[in-house]
């Protein structure tokens, strides 16, 4: 997705293109085939979603139709994990290559080590501490009053978070309207979030911490360039680092 002349432009495909994804579920068997997937177009030509499919669907609000939909279910389902995991930027995981990237991105620590070894700040602590269980799922804005965010209090929440998801502590793990003191729903799809751990169990997450994490780095470089063999270690670095 670009930005051309002010207006949000999208690269899509044609729908009866080859290459073109037409729903949900062939978005998480094309995801669970390379492994893992920005969403929007990025440094490197070809590896998003979004270049996969119809440009006039997006935020069409059509539940079959709109890609901005299907990230929705996407975390809601767990097929494949979804968040800030590319630059910065949403995009999705398999479940196969989620410890590979759990090691490398966290350097072998679960997040108390990283912290005991003050390689955490003290904000990351307290979003972290409320996901130590492995059983939460927390709507962003509770979990910004939990962790002492707000006006007088800690700054910087959603860059807290863009960096926990970057390094895989926290995913989205739902999209849910909020609930009024009479437990009805209102409003709009609200972030949930989530630790990988409670999605598919702290033994998978950390099955590849006992490689080092300079191996588990060249499994996804080396990934990158069998499925784009012109891609260059600066766009790899830029877009998976």
């Amino acid at each position: 997705m670009g930005n051309e002349a002010g207006e949000w432009i999208i690269h899509g495909v044609t729908w009866d293109d080859p290459k073109c994804i037409h729903d949900v579920d062939e978005a998480v068997e094309y995801i669970n085939r390379v492994g893992f997937l920005p969403l929007f177009k990025n440094e490197i030509p070809g590896f998003s979603l979004e270049e996969r499919t119809v440009a006039e669907y997006w935020w069409s609000d059509d539940p079959v139709r709109d890609p901005w939909r299907w990230r929705i279910a996407i975390a809601k389902k767990h097929d494949v994990l979804y968040g800030k995991f590319f630059a910065q930027k949403v995009g999705f995981i398999s479940k196969k290559w989620l410890p590979v990237f759990a090691n490398y991105r966290r350097d072998g620590y679960d997040f108390d080590a990283l912290f005991e070894d003050e390689k955490a700040p003290i904000k990351h602590k307290n979003i972290m501490d409320h996901f130590m269980e492995n059983d939460a799922e927390i709507y962003s804005y509770e979990l910004k009053k939990l962790a002492g965010f707000g006006k007088d209090g800690e700054k910087g929440f959603d860059g807290a978070i863009t960096s926990l998801m970057m390094q895989t502590y926290l995913c989205n793990c739902d999209f849910r309207k909020r609930i009024n003191q009479k437990g009805v729903e209102y409003g709009w799809d609200v972030a949930v979030y989530s630790s990988p751990e409670h999605i598919y169990g702290y033994d998978h997450v950390t099955s590849c911490y006992k490689e080092d994490p300079r191996t588990s780095w060249e499994k996804i470089v080396d990934h990158m360039k069998q499925l784009y063999p012109e891609v260059a270690d600066t766009q790899i670095r830029k877009i998976l680092k």
